[in-house]
């Protein structure tokens, strides 16, 4: 993921986030950033930090509400009136609310799917009508994705559906010069309300968690071998892995006591 002149650009969402940021700072040391996400106050912050770490790399802001249609299209109109190209995309933005089906509101609802599987994929859509021709996608799952989760229902479906989806077009654009690895990290302390999250889940959460530093450095060296997913950590492997050896009722009745206790909505 190398950006080649001076309008060549590595596109991330979801920009000021903590693991955002992760990957702004990693991404600048392989060439030029256009960073979005919904503040354009945190956009410039960030643009100013970065750029007194990386002086010679360019940085285009444009904030972006990724659930409104028309916010969406001013982004992509912005980045074409200027011309500019993608060598990579870094799909982060999301989110995580985390209760009951029935505490959600319908707006909430719309919201979250939104953000995490319409939004990432509309954007996807126009990267690769605008990509170089050797281009890069990562996109940030979750291992909540891996099977179904109680009370972190919306979540999990989206995060699966992201991990389903790039796996598809990974297929699709074979031979096409495209590398496309779906993320799927464990708890990643970067909020308030996630560190005590992590912190609520005990040894399970502690043994999961990753920093986003960690994440970042993991994911970008796992699109550049082109994997399909990347689980970072070895305990998330496991996670991943060995509960699918014990009957899918048993693990979600497992994963509803644990998960009923905890609520948050962050957005």
């Amino acid at each position: 993921m190398e950006t080649t002149g001076k309008n060549s650009f590595i596109l991330i969402t979801g920009a000021c986030g903590g693991l955002g940021r992760a990957f702004a700072f990693a991404c600048a040391e392989r060439g030029n950033l256009f960073l979005t996400a919904r503040s354009a106050e945190r956009l410039a912050a960030l643009k100013e930090e970065i750029a007194a770490r990386c002086p010679a790399v360019r940085i285009e802001c444009f904030p972006c509400d990724l659930t409104d249609a028309a916010s969406r299209q001013a982004l992509f109109s912005y980045i074409e009136e200027r011309g500019f190209t993608f060598a990579g995309l870094c799909n982060v933005a999301g989110v995580d609310t985390q209760k009951a089906f029935e505490r959600y509101t319908r707006e909430k609802i719309a919201f979250q799917c939104r953000v995490n599987l319409e939004g990432t994929l509309c954007v996807t859509h126009f990267a690769l009508a605008h990509r170089e021709s050797a281009f890069e996608i990562v996109t940030v799952g979750s291992i909540s994705g891996v099977y179904p989760m109680p009370y972190f229902a919306i979540y999990s479906a989206t995060k699966a559906a992201l991990a389903s989806f790039f796996s598809s077009l990974r297929v699709e654009l074979k031979g096409q010069g495209v590398k496309v690895t779906t993320v799927q990290p464990g708890g990643i302390p970067t909020r308030p309300d996630i560190i005590e999250d992590i912190k609520g889940q005990g040894l399970w959460g502690r043994l999961s968690a990753k920093s986003p530093q960690f994440v970042a450095k993991k994911s970008l060296a796992a699109v550049q071998k082109n994997r399909r997913i990347c689980i970072p950590g070895f305990w998330n492997k496991v996670i991943a892995r060995v509960p699918k050896l014990v009957p899918l009722s048993w693990r979600m009745h497992f994963i509803a006591r644990r998960w009923k206790k905890l609520e948050k909505d962050a957005f």
